[in-house]
C-alpha cells in the first residue's frame, strides 16, 4: 500500500490579498501551519484552491510557493484535471512534475460521459502520466458519478492510478470500494463529516477542507482511527463537527477561508462568482474558533 497517502491529506485554500492577486506569504503560513501541526500531506490546485479561476501562470506561482514551503518534507499532490482530455493530457506533459508525488484528477464535469467514456479519459491521462494518479470523484459538481465498477476497473488495469478520492457522500459506494479493491488500492474520503468513519471501515484517510484549519486534531483523529482506537477519534471528530456543517453551508471555500480569517491566517476574499460567507454564517465561525 501507498503509505505516503495514509492519512490526512489537505486541499489548501489559495489566499488572495484584497486586489485579488494571490497572497503568497498566506500561503506560506498555511503550509508550514499545516505541516508543523501532523498533516501528512497537501493537495494543491483542487476545488478548495479555487482553481478554476486562477490563471496558468498563476498556478506555477502557487506551486512553487508551496513547494519551497515545503522543502520536502511531505508528499504534494497537484490537481490537473477537466473535461477536456487532450487538454488535460497537454498540461501533464508541459507540467514539471519533478518533487509532485501524484496528480488528482477529477471526473469530466458538465460533458456528462458515459462509464465507458470515464474509464477512457483516465486510460489516457493514465498512460500519459509520468507520475500516480489519484482519481476524483465528486458528482456534485461535477453531474455524473463515477460507478464502483468503473474505478475498480482503473485500479485493476493501471498501475499508476493508485487512489480514489472518494466525495459523493455516499456510504454505500465507500463501502463497496473498500470491500471489493485490489489489496494495494487506497480509497481516500473526500467528505470531512465521513472521514473517520470511513477510515474505521477501512478508508485509507481523507483530503480534507477543515483539516487545514484545525491540523492537529483533525489528523490526530484520523491516526486514531486508523488505528483503530474508535472511542478516542471520536471525540475528536465530535469537538469539530460543528466547524465542519458551518464551512459547507454556504459554499466552498468561502467557508474555510471564513475559518481562517478568524484564525488570523489570511482573508476571507474570494473570487467570483464565489462571494465571501455571509456575516451569519461568519460569526458563527467565529463564535466557534473562539471557543474552540
Amino acid at each position: 500500500m501507498n503509505s505516503k497517502f495514509l492519512g490526512t491529506g489537505v486541499a489548501l485554500v489559495t489566499p488572495f490579498n484584497d486586489d485579488l492577486t494571490v497572497n503568497h506569504g498566506a500561503l506560506t503560513n498555511i503550509v508550514n501551519f499545516n505541516i508543523d501541526n501532523g498533516t501528512e500531506y497537501l493537495v494543491i490546485s483542487g476545488t478548495t484552491a479555487e482553481s478554476v479561476t486562477i490563471t496558468k501562470d498563476e498556478k506555477k506561482a502557487i506551486v512553487a510557493t508551496i513547494a519551497k514551503a515545503n522543502n520536502g518534507r511531505v508528499p504534494l499532490v497537484l490537481g490537473i484535471g477537466g473535461n477536456n482530455t487532450m487538454q488535460v493530457i497537454e498540461e501533464i506533459k508541459a507540467t514539471d512534475l519533478s518533487g509532485i508525488d501524484a496528480i488528482l484528477s477529477v471526473t469530466p464535469y458538465y460533458s456528462k460521459p458515459t462509464q465507458e467514456g470515464i474509464y477512457q479519459h483516465f486510460k489516457a491521462i493514465s498512460e500519459a502520466s509520468p507520475v500516480d494518479i489519484i482519481l476524483y470523484n465528486v458528482p456534485g459538481r461535477t453531474s455524473k458519478n463515477m460507478d464502483v465498477s468503473t474505478t475498480l476497473r482503473l485500479a485493476n488495469d493501471f498501475k499508476n492510478v493508485i487512489a480514489v478520492k472518494e466525495a459523493g457522500n455516499n456510504v454505500a459506494q465507500y463501502l463497496q470500494l473498500i470491500k471489493n479493491k485490489p489489496e494495494d488500492f487506497l480509497v481516500i474520503s473526500g467528505d470531512d463529516d465521513l472521514a473517520l468513519s470511513i477510515v474505521l471501515a477501512g478508508g485509507a484517510g481523507v483530503i480534507s477542507v477543515i483539516g487545514q484549519a484545525f491540523p492537529k486534531d483533525f489528523s490526530e483523529m484520523i491516526r486514531l482511527g486508523l488505528k483503530g482506537d474508535n472511542k478516542a477519534a471520536y471525540k475528536l471528530h465530535f469537538k469539530l463537527m460543528n466547524v465542519i456543517d458551518y464551512i459547507f453551508e454556504e459554499n466552498n471555500p468561502s467557508g474555510i477561508k471564513a475559518v481562517f480569517q478568524a484564525l488570523g491566517l489570511c482573508e476571507d476574499t474570494v473570487r467570483l462568482p464565489l462571494v465571501p460567507a455571509t456575516d451569519a454564517l461568519k460569526q458563527k465561525i467565529k463564535d466557534f474558533v473562539e471557543a474552540y
